[in-house]
């Protein structure tokens, strides 16, 4: 129960006392976009990794070594909490937006911070609002932000952390357009925190593993053709990994 109260309190009490902040920053787009990126991006990282202590989450973070340190990258990873982009944002090494529902835009000031660290807003109903998104996010990656992506679209509330939704495969036309790697994303252990025990949150120790870099164009067959199942197969593989090491 402390836990619940202790992050769900951060979040209010950040939201609230950070709207002079988020108006500053604004300011500060219009004249500098990349130090207005920067500030945005080191202060949620902050409140993330706080959130990170105060819920009792250990992680761990293998194969940054496959991340291209010279150029932005699409993240693809499985998705099971909202505790994905807790841990995954407080670990990344360079500046990156995530690819969001459209609902989102409905919270005000969450909406702010998300927009001000590059986050989109995808409408998965309007096939031009769509995309719109998928031209947004190229040219964002052209700019060398990196994105993250969940394919599936959605919480996969399966049991086994292996059985994933079938991945959308047109969330993938971001790298396929703008020629930037893939990075396959395996997350273990964020449903532990809340979702498998909704509403408490609960200590897990949660794995990240980030897979090496896949360029779609350089794909071959059904691979290419089908490249988001082909990068479903890896993340699966590695989540059977880190079961097996768990074990």
């Amino acid at each position: 129960m402390i836990r619940l109260i202790l992050v769900a309190s951060t979040i209010v009490l950040f939201l609230i006392f950070s709207i002079p902040m988020v108006w500053k920053l604004r300011e500060l787009q219009k004249t500098d976009p990349q130090a207005a990126r920067q500030k945005s991006q080191r202060i949620v990282g902050g409140v993330f990794r706080l959130i990170i202590r105060l819920a009792g989450i250990t992680y761990e973070v293998q194969g940054l070594e496959h991340i291209p340190m010279d150029r932005a990258v699409l993240y693809v990873g499985n998705h099971r909490s909202y505790f994905d982009i807790v841990v995954g944002y407080a670990v990344l090494p360079g500046p990156t937006g995530f690819v969001a529902k459209k609902e989102m835009k409905r919270w005000p000031l969450l909406r702010d911070w998300m927009e001000l660290v590059n986050c989109l807003f995808l409408d998965r109903q309007n096939i031009k609002e769509g995309l719109k998104t998928i031209l947004e996010g190229i040219e964002k990656v052209k700019s060398g932000i990196s994105l993250w992506i969940f394919p599936e679209g959605t919480r996969c509330e399966n049991e086994d952390c292996t059985e994933l939704l079938p991945f959308r495969e047109g969330s993938l036309k971001i790298a396929e357009k703008s020629g930037c790697p893939v990075i396959p994303v395996a997350i273990s252990g964020t449903a532990e925190v809340f979702e498998t025990h909704i509403p408490w949150i609960r200590p897990s120790h949660v794995v990240i593993r980030f897979g090496e870099p896949v360029y779609i164009k350089e794909l071959k067959g059904d691979a290419r053709k089908f490249s988001g199942a082909y990068i479903r197969d890896i993340i699966i593989s590695m989540l059977k990994e880190i079961r097996r090491e768990q074990a």
